[in-house]
């Protein structure tokens, strides 16, 4: 049986213009064109109320665009539900010893050379190294309970967190609830910039999780889960080193569950110590892509945007801005036809928002992805230097301005083109080790799918 939820709050991308009968909303934005019911609907949550009798069909639908968010009270469960297991190879778990536990807890020793003693908990020791999702799966198994939550041994969270966050599981549809990972404080320069500029920290924004959108993927880093949806779906694929977090995400959801994105709940992680070691972690993040891509083809792009914004700004890269400007503004006016019920102002105001967002993307892509393509045309052209150099320098600064982070702009810069390049170049050797090139391939999407709401 699903358990009713009767409040909602609104995404940050939700916008009803005029407080008409479209809204605007989710990720991938969506638009939506309600009926009466769903005018009195909508009306109701943007006052704070509970949404009334026969919400429903209206606001699954919009939880699963990501236009609204349920308005969970994150009471603690009673840590009887819940089993906490903590793949471990050579490390003591720090969340042993930063907080004592009243719930279950299962240490699957990844056969380490030497036996983990790990006097706080149960140790399941594996002959052969499973990796971290073989070593997951062996602590499923041994499962008991209605909930099951998986820590890494460099990750810090209390108990009373990891219960608040399977309050999410009292809705019977959810599956998955991650919590907000930030690095630990430290002085030194890695852990500043990933104050800021984490792969693991996904924002403050609350959020569905699914493939394409805001929140695509979560670390497993912390993860508090179902155990019937785990085992439902096999659990988690021992076959992927990297990526089996997201892999799991996507398989979730592709069986119809949901997975939730909690920032309100906090735990932290430890900061690769060194350079290298940071380094090497990015390239490895970026060996999973092409893996992924083999089990989920085309969620793995590297740059996803409408075909009109990307002749605007692939006009603009060639040398011809004009051209760019004159394509922005003529695709600006066709969706201000296309976007009949609303107003000429709020179509306007979506598409250039649109046309700035994807030069960032491509900025973006350029520097991470691409940046193989980007250097060996830099060497050739001054053009592309010049192009290389606008895409590293104005997205730092912007991102510089808006994070704030306690490190100066050139180290903050170059910081971010070492995690790229990282990166990028890890994603280059996953593709041509899984012969997977259509993961360097970008994709077109035309915009705005609607729906009707009623």
């Amino acid at each position: 049986m699903v358990d009713p939820v009767t409040r909602f709050f609104l995404d940050r991308s939700y916008r009803r213009p005029a407080d008409g009968p479209t809204i605007i909303g989710g990720s991938p934005l969506r638009l939506f064109r309600l009926g009466p019911a769903g005018e009195r609907v909508i009306t109701a949550i943007e006052r704070g109320d509970d949404a009334p009798e026969g919400h429903g069909s209206l606001t699954d639908r919009l939880v699963d665009a990501g236009v609204l968010h349920p308005d969970v009270a994150l009471d603690p469960v009673d840590p009887a539900l819940v089993t906490v297991v903590i793949p471990a190879r050579l490390a003591t778990p720090r969340c042993l010893t930063t907080t004592s536990w009243s719930a279950r807890v299962v240490v699957v020793d990844d056969a380490s050379p030497t036996p983990l003693a790990v006097p706080k908990a149960e140790v399941i020791r594996l002959d052969q190294q499973a990796g971290p999702g073989g070593a997951r799966n062996a602590g499923l198994a041994a499962v008991t309970t209605p909930y099951v939550a998986f820590i890494d041994t460099d990750v810090a969270i209390d108990e009373r967190d990891v219960l608040r966050l399977a309050a999410h599981l009292l809705d019977s549809r959810v599956a998955l609830v991650a919590p907000r990972i930030v690095a630990d404080r430290d002085a030194g320069v890695l852990a500043r910039f990933e104050e800021r500029h984490s792969p693991l920290d996904l924002g403050d924004e609350p959020a569905r999780i699914a493939a394409t959108t805001r929140v695509s993927y979560v670390p497993a880093a912390a993860l508090v889960c179902r155990t019937e949806a785990l085992r439902s779906i096999g659990g988690f694929d021992a076959g992927l080193r990297y990526g089996e977090d997201v892999d799991l995400v996507w398989r979730l959801a592709e069986a119809g569950w949901r997975c939730r994105y909690e920032p309100s709940v906090l735990a932290t992680h430890a900061t690769r110590s060194t350079m290298g070691a940071w380094l090497e972690q990015r390239f490895r993040y970026g060996t999973s892509a092409a893996a992924l891509d083999a089990r989920h083809p085309g969620a793995l792009a590297p740059l996803r945007m409408s075909p009109w914004s990307a002749g605007a700004w692939a006009a603009v890269v060639a040398g011809w801005p004009v051209v760019g400007v004159l394509i922005g503004a003529g695709t600006s006016v066709a969706l201000a036809r296309k976007l009949r019920p609303l107003p000429s102002t709020e179509s306007l105001r979506l598409a250039g928002t649109g046309h700035v967002a994807a030069g960032r993307l491509v900025a973006s892509t350029v520097t991470r992805t691409w940046w193989p393509i980007a250097v060996l045309a830099a060497l050739v052209s001054r053009r592309a230097r010049w192009v290389l150099a606008a895409a590293i320098t104005v997205p730092a600064a912007l991102a510089w301005r808006e994070r704030r982070p306690s490190l100066d702009p050139v180290r903050y810069t170059a910081l971010r083109v070492a995690d790229d390049g990282a990166y990028g170049a890890g994603v280059w050797w996953g593709a041509w080790r899984e012969r997977r090139p259509a993961v360097l391939f970008p994709a077109f999407e035309a915009w705005p799918p609607r729906e009707r709401g009623d």
